[in-house]
């Protein structure tokens, strides 16, 4: 398949049709033709004059790029179709001036060629459609302008075209804004590196051409072309483009980057440890301009009333026509001029736009805070989450066993215990040995070391033996009172125990935890005023542990000693009665977040999490997360309210016929109001600033992420 980038591509509907008559070309039945992101896929057999052809019917054309970037903004006939409007409108002006002065013939010329220049696109389209029996908007207008020429009405004829022609325009013009957005968002994708062969040539190089262990020079200023491993040099970096997050990140050699993040200060000499296709970056925008083109739930209700919605209204407007003079005394052209109005009345657009520019809009902001949602239908999703599950490890808590606590009963206390861990690499003796260098110990080397099995370890340092691990390790002591009353306090808190010990006495106790993550409190606050009703956490932990970190942090419910099977279980068992959501790190977590109402996993770009979850947080906390779910629900809000205003007005300008006030002037207003309102709410998700959240600093607050 091939990808063609579209100009002049501005109403939903008539690019189904456009994409419908593509596929009925030969190798056209995988065609896709997609309104969000403006662009065509096609097979490369597809016979491209007829594809053209087909897009021309209705002003669309394909942008041709040779080698070089084009960068189009022609909504639906663009800069063009806005000429012609204020051109026809300046001679329909005129006709108010010179009315008195000419005669009629001259006036009734000025309202066709006034009429010809902002509708005959329309009127073209819509005498093909007419011939082949398809009824779309362009059909309902064609009909109603014969229809006010036919019985005279040329100044309500020239109107209705030159209003129908700005309304094309303005919903061009809403559609554009959105895809703009989105198209910034986009262009954060480097385009070229600056190579560094082995004999230590430099070559600047586009970045598709990049492999796996290729070594780049990245000057300050410059973006990091891929993902990669400092080699040389230090610098600060801004990954904004990945993670939303404002502030820089120090990057010393050895740590990773991502491309697409821009190198502040300094030169740096990089490993290149994916190809661009394969980056992080590169899969975010891929998943980011996929998402557009998901349609949501509400949506495909939408296009599948319009589609039911436009003959019916041929048929309302028929029944206007001809039932009140059938069935009372009402005169033929007042009736005749009444549906012409109904059918102006019908048009389909405001409806079919009520939710694409909100979705976009809903999309592209929350990627722009480091937020990735793969399709529309997952945002309305988040904007009906009554729940969120929590997992505890790593996502409330930072998943790494720190010192909370220590009882101290010998002053070369953290001198033996230092002097044991030392060559640890458990996670509990690194959180031991953290602790102890912060007291600055000359360390011992012991002279024997060795586990014990469920225990600990016991080691020989100078002529004494000491102990260090659980409860079990000090059972040939007797401890005084106040000693076994801190252990009973410490366990009590739900501390993991390190306790250190000789043969003859307690040294002292560490009292271990897995450290809170500093936005964890502030955060569950923010998602219940986001309209949250229950936050969840669910752990593996003893009860004693999980609701000492439920207290500080005041989630709603716990559950606890949970294995992973369970956890889905529980899961499945709380989707019943609540819409949820579940949130993770996307590796171990996997089977919970994909049996979740929504999956949601904290990424910070890698792969495991991208493909597991419907929505990535990329950041490595959940400080956007309330902000993400404020904006689904403002998205949810907008299309249910555009839909309601598209409905509202057109059934307030129907019911005008009733009395017979309906006129083609108030149908029109009626329908091009509508498209406006609905376009102009929907694009205020894009303009409302973000709020900042508690776990963000000052300096984040005045420095606001940009992609």
């Amino acid at each position: 398949m091939k990808e063609y980038k579209l100009q002049g591509l501005s109403c939903a509907n008539c690019a189904a049709e456009m994409e419908s008559e593509i596929k009925k070309l030969d190798h056209g039945e995988g065609s896709q033709l997609k309104f969000g992101s403006s662009k065509l896929m096609v097979d490369e057999d597809v016979d491209l004059e007829r594809v053209r052809q087909i897009l021309k019917s209705d002003g669309a054309s394909l942008v041709e790029e040779e080698g070089h970037e084009h960068h189009h903004h022609d909504h639906s006939h663009g800069p063009n179709m806005k000429l012609l409007v204020i051109f026809s409108g300046l001679i329909f002006g005129l006709t108010f001036f010179v009315e008195s002065m000419v005669p009629g013939f001259v006036i009734i010329l000025m309202y066709v060629v006034a009429m010809a220049i902002s509708g005959y696109q329309t009127f073209i389209k819509g005498a093909k459609n007419l011939v082949r029996l398809k009824f779309n908007i362009d059909t309902l207008m064609t009909i109603a302008l014969v229809g006010a020429v036919a019985i005279g009405e040329w100044r309500e004829a020239t109107m209705v075209a030159i209003l129908f022609g700005l309304n094309e325009y303005l919903e061009g013009l809403g559609m554009e804004k959105a895809r703009h957005s989105m198209e910034k968002l986009l262009k954060v994708a480097p385009k070229q590196a600056t190579l560094l062969s082995e004999d230590g040539t430099e070559a600047v190089v586009p970045i598709e051409s990049l492999e796996k262990g290729d070594i780049v020079l990245v000057k300050a200023g410059e973006k990091i072309p891929s993902d990669g491993i400092v080699m040389e040099g230090f610098s600060s970096v801004n990954e904004a483009a990945i993670t939303g997050e404002s502030l820089p990140v120090e990057k010393a050699p050895g740590e990773t980057l991502y491309g697409g993040s821009i190198n502040n200060e300094g030169l740096i000499k990089v490993k290149i440890s994916k190809a661009y296709q394969d980056s992080s970056l590169a899969k975010i925008l891929h998943l980011v301009e996929e998402a557009q083109d998901r349609k949501t739930p509400t949506e495909l209700f939408i296009n599948r009333f319009a589609k039911y919605y436009t003959p019916l209204i041929m048929v309302i407007s028929g029944l206007v026509m001809v039932a009140p003079p059938l069935l009372t005394s009402a005169a033929w052209g007042a009736s005749f001029y009444q549906g012409l109005a109904v059918l102006i009345v019908g048009c389909p657009c405001a409806l079919i736009l009520s939710s694409p520019i909100a979705i976009i809009a809903g999309i592209t902001k929350n990627a722009r805070n480091g937020i990735l949602i793969k399709g529309g239908v997952f945002l309305e999703q988040l904007g009906k989450i009554e729940s969120i599950a929590f997992d505890k490890t790593g996502t409330l808590t930072k998943g790494e066993p720190t010192v909370q606590e220590v009882k101290v009963y010998r002053e070369d206390f953290y001198k033996i215990a230092g002097s044991i861990e030392k060559s640890s690499s458990h996670p509990i003796a690194k959180a031991v040995m953290k602790d102890v260098e912060t007291k600055q110990q000359t360390l011992v080397e012991p002279t024997v070391v060795n586990a014990i099995p469920g225990k600990g370890i016991e080691a020989e340092i100078g002529e004494h033996e000491y102990y260090i691990g659980s409860e079990q390790t000090i059972t040939h002591l007797t401890l005084p009172e106040t000693q076994q009353k801190d252990i009973d306090a410490l366990k009590e808190e739900g501390y993991t125990l390190v306790i250190v010990s000789s043969d003859e006495e307690l040294l002292g106790v560490f009292g271990i935890a897995d450290e809170i993550r500093e936005e964890s409190a502030g955060l569950m606050q923010s998602l219940h005023q986001a309209g949250i009703q229950q936050t969840i956490m669910l752990t593996g932990d003893h009860k004693k542990t999980a609701h000492k970190v439920a207290d500080k942090i005041g989630v709603t419910n716990v559950y606890a000693d949970l294995l992973p099977d369970q956890k889905v279980d529980q899961v499945k068992a709380l989707s019943r009665n609540t819409k949820l959501a579940m949130v993770g790190d996307g590796i171990n977590d996997a089977p919970a977040l994909a049996t979740a109402d929504l999956g949601i996993a904290m990424g910070k770009g890698t792969d495991s999490a991208i493909e597991t979850a419907d929505i990535v947080l990329m950041q490595d906390h959940l400080g956007k997360l309330p902000s993400a779910v404020k904006i689904a629900k403002q998205v949810n809000r907008v299309v249910k309210l555009n839909i309601s205003l598209a409905l509202g007005l057109k059934l307030f300008a129907l019911f005008l016929t009733i009395p017979g006030w309906l006129t083609l002037w108030v149908a029109i207003l009626s329908d091009m109001g509508a498209t406006i309102l609905v376009t102009l709410i929907s694009l205020t998700i894009l303009w409302q600033k973000s709020e900042v959240h508690s776990h963000t600093t000052k300096e984040e607050a005045e420095v606001q992420p940009s992609a």
